[in-house]
């Protein structure tokens, strides 16, 4: 379908404001454009308790709901590997808790190229590890390949994974990298950015590094995979979809029609970000038995 016009106008008003593509800026301004990207999320969420701590080592923020589900909630930001804080996906971690009940664990792990591969995996399977009971993966973009990261070290840990527009495949090397790969925002360009500034001299298809190339996906929690139509990413998202239902595993796939990349976070100014996140809310209440899931 076409672009949505929520995102097309909020594109053109992007451009006229002569903001630097992403791919340009400097480390400290993509980390500041990350952070005041949560401005677009909408009103925060009041919850029962919210609290910074520390899980083997890593920053973290507990987010809870009162009366919350024995199931936790463990998001991972994205950002490309070098942005994104505890600070620029709070909003989102408020509306998971108060939505689906659970528990939500925000990882603050250390970002690229200060960091690189494999320090963010590792942080985030060391805090995963330090979480008790019931467990679901939640992350998007570089999220995502986080998330699918640890699934992949820790088989049978995992009631559910959710990718949202995950970053999987480190090559870019399928067609939207060259269909949406310029003019829907954050785009192939970006993506190799992070990646470069991450991964470094790694080989593109380790498959620690890049999920998409791992040999074996059999034995993988129910996942939710969401792509964005309009994204450079959509791909690497939905043929990782394929492949896990070869493999076995219960997959869910939604493709946001009309949608690019990054929408997660801009529910407070588009009706699209707000109907992903209910389709999300609805997954996870899925996994936790409490209603079925419709598309």
């Amino acid at each position: 379908m076409p672009l949505d016009p929520e995102i097309e106008a909020l594109l053109v008003r992007a451009a006229a404001s002569g903001v630097k593509p992403r791919s340009e800026m400097t480390i400290a301004e993509t980390r500041e454009f990350a952070e005041r990207g949560n401005g677009l999320s909408g009103e925060p969420v009041e919850l029962a308790r919210v609290y910074d701590a520390a899980l083997a080592g890593v920053p973290v923020r507990f987010y809870e709901p009162a009366a919350a589900q024995p199931c936790t909630i463990l998001y991972i930001h994205g950002g490309r590997f070098i942005s994104g804080n505890l600070n620029s996906h709070d909003t989102l971690c408020r509306s998971l808790a108060a939505g689906s009940g659970c528990k939500v664990v925000a990882v603050d792990y250390r970002l690229a190229p200060e960091h690189r591969f494999p320090a963010a995996l590792e942080d985030c399977l060391a805090v995963a590890k330090s979480i008790e009971g019931p467990l679901i993966l939640c992350g998007d973009s570089a999220g995502g390949n986080l998330a699918a990261g640890v699934a992949l070290e820790q088989r049978g840990r995992f009631l559910a994974q959710i990718l949202i527009y995950p970053m999987l495949d480190a090559s870019c090397s399928l067609e939207s990298h060259v269909s949406c790969g310029t003019g829907y925002g954050p785009g192939s360009a970006d993506m190799q950015r992070g990646w470069q500034e991450y991964g470094g001299k790694t080989n593109v298809r380790h498959p620690r590094l890049s999920p998409l190339w791992a040999d074996d996906l059999a034995g993988l929690p129910p996942t939710l995979v969401l792509s964005a139509e309009y994204d450079s990413l959509r791909d690497e998202a939905e043929e990782f979809a394929r492949r896990l239902s070869e493999a076995g595993v219960a997959v869910t796939l939604k493709r946001l029609e009309g949608a690019i990349h990054g929408i997660i976070q801009m529910a407070g100014v588009l009706v699209v970000a707000r109907i992903a996140n209910v389709f999300i809310l609805a997954y996870i209440r899925n996994c936790l038995g409490e209603t079925e899931l419709t598309s």
